[in-house]
């Protein structure tokens, strides 16, 4: 499963204005950056709970009681999205939506007002075929949107959707493209700005398409689920890392959601996955309960340091310039004329480990500030980076003239 900030960023390299879900807005400054053409930031409930009975209203607001509480929308996260089995198991007699009835009592539109009234925004999931992936019965999931795209686009904007997760279960093996470009259609047209998160899952190359007119997403997933692993994490990163050059301002390759605080991985593992996903521009998705987070956890997910790398205004996902005996280095250039480098050992054994600036491009024998991004520290430097990573480890350096 997956998910994602608000409003669809449409056209700005052609047009230079922002046109979310069928709204223009004004044009943003010369040195200014929307920050709905960043990658999103937020939460969704599935990784921590899946379709169990723990996920209702309840639960939702008080992890949005937690953004607040725990600093966590000060730290720029805004959405709080719920996944699959939000929904009763068939629509009402004119063919509307409805919620679950024991798990949201209140209704949709209540629960997104309660989150609104927070300062936050919210989001809901649909998938593009007959049902979602859920099975409820005789493998039959909850109602899907295909062939009810626009009256399903018109209900989230009547409930105050501000974001929409669109996943790829029993799609009837109807064309990719054709299924997602109508609820793409759907959302522009249903008066509200709504972004658009398509969770395809890669199956057909969507980095190729998605981000492009007619469906203008602002995310697509580009690999399967994500696992609380070590090794799930690794697959996904290296099956993401090598897309950089289909990701812009506005339009972002989706590895998933963040798996940190779910107990699955330790915090060396979870430190190299939150500077991952950051280097590679990805969205920052929490897949934890925030009501009963550990403090090792809530600090990965509040370094500010990382975060600013995921959210610099440049828009640009890290490019992977090194894969070899273990060791990946991804670089990424940012706003300020700077650099973020992330080394990543994905081996089960320490190693020693040189970065030369030619590597990370740039001018040898110049004098940087080397911000360490974890430990958070700054010393001059050639721009070089030596270093023992331990297995599965990660540092992440900001470097500045």
């Amino acid at each position: 499963m997956s998910d994602t900030l608000a409003s669809i960023l449409r056209g700005a390299a052609l047009c230079g204005a922002m046109c979310v879900a069928g709204v223009v807005s004004a044009p943003a400054q010369a040195d200014e950056t929307p920050s709905a053409a960043l990658p999103q930031m937020g939460f969704n409930n599935w990784n921590s709970t899946h379709c169990r009975a723990e996920f209702d209203e309840a639960m939702i607001r008080g992890i949005a009681d937690k953004f607040i509480s725990l600093g966590l929308r000060d730290a720029g996260y805004q959405y709080v999205n719920i996944d699959d089995c939000w929904a009763n198991w068939q629509r009402d007699k004119d063919g509307r939506l409805q919620p679950n009835p024991k798990r949201f009592p209140s209704g949709i539109a209540a629960l997104a007002d309660y989150i609104h009234e927070r300062g936050l925004k919210f989001g809901l999931y649909s998938s593009a075929g007959t049902s979602t992936c859920e099975p409820l019965q005789e493998n039959r999931g909850f109602p899907g949107g295909l062939g009810h795209e626009k009256e399903d686009a018109k209900t989230f904007a009547s409930w105050h959707v501000d974001y929409l997760k669109y996943d790829n279960c029993n799609n009837q093996k109807i064309d990719a493209k054709k299924r997602y470009t109508a609820m793409a259609e759907a959302l522009r047209n249903s008066g509200r700005q709504i972004f658009y998160s398509m969770c395809e899952w890669g199956e057909n190359k969507p980095w190729l398409w998605a981000g492009k007119d007619p469906v203008d997403a602002g995310s697509w997933r580009t690999t399967g689920d994500i696992s609380d692993n070590y090794a799930s994490m690794l697959k996904i990163f290296k099956e993401n890392v090598v897309l950089d050059k289909y990701a812009s301002l506005g339009h972002w390759n989706d590895p998933d959601m963040l798996e940190v605080g779910n107990g699955g991985m330790t915090d060396v593992e979870y430190r190299s996955h939150f500077s991952l996903w950051s280097i590679m521009a990805a969205p920052l998705l929490i897949g934890t309960d925030l009501r009963t987070i550990k403090p090792d956890a809530l600090k990965i997910l509040l370094n500010k340091d990382v975060i600013a790398i995921d959210q610099d205004p440049l828009g640009v996902q890290g490019k992977q310039v090194r894969d070899a005996d273990g060791i990946h280095v991804i670089v990424k250039p940012l706003k300020d004329g700077g650099r973020a480098v992330a080394v990543f050992n994905e081996g089960d054994k320490a190693k020693a480990v040189t970065v030369t600036a030619a590597e990370i491009g740039l001018k040898a024998g110049g004098s940087y500030t080397m911000r360490d991004l974890w430990a958070h520290t700054d010393a001059k430097g050639d721009g070089s980076i030596k270093t023992t990573l331990g297995p599965h480890a990660t540092v992440m350096y900001r470097i500045s003239q």
